[in-house]
């Protein structure tokens, strides 16, 4: 058979491309060793299999889910205007990042983590979010490709903090629970500089030795004073799945904390929005139905509620209506997920695209709905400066 694409969650896969013939038995095995549940075949290219489901079907399946979930009134309390509070996201985004970063570079050299820093801007995190939870995770989204591994850890804390909200835990935990989203990935420090920053793809034994980045930041956090047992699990089993199928304990159900489940697709949706050196970024709504797909791997009512916390249409993503413009999303639909406020800023129909802004609230308008998202960079548009 010929398959198309390697459908392996988020787990690496030992082939150099998505694509290949399978050509023995051994590569079959291969692909099983690494968790890989199931994969996309080209029946042009290859042989076909009885009754399985095609690529139309599953979309259409996934679409049917993604619509039951938008029609659930959105129910985020926001106090602040967004872009009074991307001001103040902005200052905390920089403090945030430069905490990390200090922390990241005491690790590689040995010396045991403070956390005091760690604690005062993560309170000031917990503070922003419950006035407008979409600022930080909009300001989160932007990030360099040479500065992936310390933005993830603060886009990932802010991720877990809007969605323990979302799921009703107290300040206390969302402190606990943002503190150890923020040194999640501490323990890369520990890794090889020359496997941390590889530009392509890792060999096994490479990214056997990746993986105890997980083990190292569970070591370090649990001997750094005043770190709770809460912060300690979310670094220690965000790459755990459901299925079994994930590192390093291979933790099944509920045998993994619902902070670990909760983790792990906070973690896995923002390294899949992020454009990285060996991986391009795909877009939000791109990697919800990823997330669906892999049901066995990750919770799906967890996932449903995280749907429900980011939305479908993030705040700050660039969207293309039906009408042919394109426009910035503004707020999450109060009524339906699918039907957002956004700023229109392109028309994608005139030659001179750039058209003056104004605001529509799509679930006013019968005359036109979303078709897709857009790829900013591919009109030469910074979603962020319409905010």
């Amino acid at each position: 058979m010929y398959i198309h694409h390697i459908n392996c969650g988020w787990l690496r896969h030992p082939f150099l491309r998505n694509s290949i013939r399978i050509k023995d038995r051994k590569e079959i095995g291969k692909i099983s060793e690494y968790g890989i549940r199931e994969v996309y075949i080209d029946t042009d290219k290859g042989p076909d299999v009885d009754h399985s489901p095609n690529r139309q079907t599953l979309d259409r399946d996934i679409r049917k889910e993604l619509d039951r979930i938008a029609e659930t009134k959105y129910s985020s309390i926001k106090k602040e205007p967004l872009g009074k509070e991307i001001l103040r996201a902005r200052e905390i985004r920089k403090e945030a990042k430069q905490a990390v970063c200090n922390i990241m570079e005491e690790v590689r050299f040995g010396r045991p983590i403070r956390t005091e820093k760690v604690e005062r801007v993560v309170d000031k995190m917990v503070d922003s979010i419950f006035r407008n939870q979409d600022a930080l995770i909009t300001i989160g989204r932007i990030k360099r490709v040479d500065e992936y591994t310390y933005m993830h850890s603060l886009s990932v804390c802010v991720l877990m903090i809007s969605f323990g909200r979302q799921l009703g835990f107290n300040e206390r935990q969302l402190k606990e629970i943002g503190i150890g989203a923020m040194l999640h990935d501490v323990g890369k420090m520990q890794v090889p500089e020359e496997i941390l920053n590889r530009k392509d793809t890792l060999n096994d034994q490479e990214y056997e030795i990746m993986k105890k980045h997980v083990e190292y930041s569970h070591l370090l956090l649990e001997k750094t004073e005043g770190i709770s047992e809460l912060s300690v699990t979310i670094a220690s089993q965000h790459h755990e799945r459901m299925d079994g199928k994930g590192y390093p304990n291979n933790l099944k159900g509920d045998d993994i904390s619902i902070y670990g489940q909760a983790a792990a697709i906070a973690d896995v949706y923002d390294a899949m929005t992020s454009q990285r050196c060996y991986q391009r970024r795909y877009e939000p709504t791109e990697v919800l139905k990823k997330l669906y797909e892999w049901c066995d791997s990750y919770n799906k009512d967890l996932v449903q509620q995280f749907i429900r916390c980011v939305g479908i249409y993030p705040v700050g993503s660039l969207v293309r209506l039906e009408s042919g413009l394109l426009g910035v999303v503004l707020d999450h639909g109060r009524e339906n997920l699918l039907q957002p406020s956004v700023r229109i800023v392109y028309d994608t129909r005139k030659a001179m695209h750039v058209i003056p802004t104004y605001d529509l609230d799509l679930s006013r308008s019968a005359k036109d709905v979303i078709s897709c998202c857009e790829v900013s960079e591919r009109w030469n548009l910074r979603p962020e400066l319409y905010l």
